[in-house]
């Protein structure tokens, strides 16, 4: 039998296929052939769970909005169950930046009942939904969440790992809170946020180098860096810290400046303009790839991914 190409779906490739109902088909565009190929990888076999952590020694570096764009990423073409997991103690915003509303349920309130969780009904009280992404919140009184410790952190996450695949924990900035120890510990796959600045430039490097320093090497050799570009500087080359990240980690994903991110509002993956949800969608596949004992080799720590399509 032939072998009959993908059927395209964008552009003048899309429209000529669907004018003559599929008797000329001039195949993918590279585009749209690479978009596919890293849906694909996203959509990787996962067997059991899989802990992903997302750390900055940095505050307002965009860590929350990378945690918020991985989530709705994985939960968007995956068919297992993805939660976000607020574990800022200081008041995060994840729920803020893809909820859009207050929730009335936190962490605290789960941590307070664990107990009482004996099915997936019974723990889907403590989340809200947004798209197909389940989110768990901080603990909006600070004097509260300051008592989010590693014991509780690890409570909670032993009772998520019951019912969900996927889990992310959008950490506190820094590393040394009781709660990151836990995280850190349970992590398989870390996603390291930095910018093309010379302080966000920085102290990405020096959470590597803390790292190092306190054991993590695989961590940090398989890890994926993130660099959120809505800022820059004339003082530092934009290459140079690429090509400083990808010598040390599994690869490095540019997040471009997007003016849907830039209001710190709610994040919606449709209204995100195609390069950065691209982006999104290349952080998530080098996320996916670790899925599986078996995930492909080709990815290198070398290899260099801007999401440009």
């Amino acid at each position: 039998m032939r072998s009959r190409r993908d059927r395209p779906t964008e552009g003048w490739r899309g429209a000529v296929y669907t004018m003559t109902r599929g008797r000329l088909n001039p195949g993918l565009s590279p585009p749209e052939a690479d978009r596919r190929q890293k849906i694909a990888r996203v959509q990787a076999q996962l067997a059991g769970w899989h802990t992903i952590t997302v750390a900055s020694m940095k505050g307002g570096i965009g860590k929350t909005t990378v945690s918020a764009l991985l989530g709705l990423v994985l939960a968007e073409y995956r068919g297992d169950r993805v939660v976000a997991l607020d574990a800022n103690p200081d008041a995060g915003t994840l729920a803020d930046r893809v909820l859009g509303h207050p929730v009335l349920y936190t962490v605290r309130d789960l941590i307070t009942n664990l107990h009482t969780i004996h099915s997936l009904t019974d723990i889907t009280r403590y989340t809200s939904l947004a798209g197909r992404l389940q989110v768990l919140a901080s603990e909006q009184d600070p004097a509260m969440s300051e008592s989010f410790n590693r014991d509780e952190y690890e409570q909670v996450t032993a009772v998520l790992k019951r019912f969900y695949n996927i889990i992310i924990t959008d950490s506190g900035t820094g590393l040394i809170h009781s709660a990151m120890a836990g995280a850190l510990e349970a992590t398989r796959t870390l996603v390291i946020v930095g910018a093309p600045t010379v302080d966000g430039g920085s102290r990405a490097s020096k959470t590597l180098d803390w790292l190092n320093a306190h054991g993590y090497d695989d961590l940090v050799s398989n890890a994926v860096v993130a660099l959120s570009c809505d800022r820059f500087s004339r003082d530092i080359d934009r290459s140079a810290v690429i090509d400083h990240f990808a010598a040390r980690c599994r690869a490095v994903v540019e997040i471009p400046e997007d003016p849907h991110l830039a209001t710190g509002g709610l994040i919606q993956l449709d209204h995100l303009r195609e390069r950065t949800r691209d982006a999104a969608l290349t952080l998530g596949a080098y996320v996916a790839d670790q899925f599986s004992w078996n995930h492909a080799r080709s990815y290198s720590a070398a290899h260099h991914d801007g999401g440009r399509g």
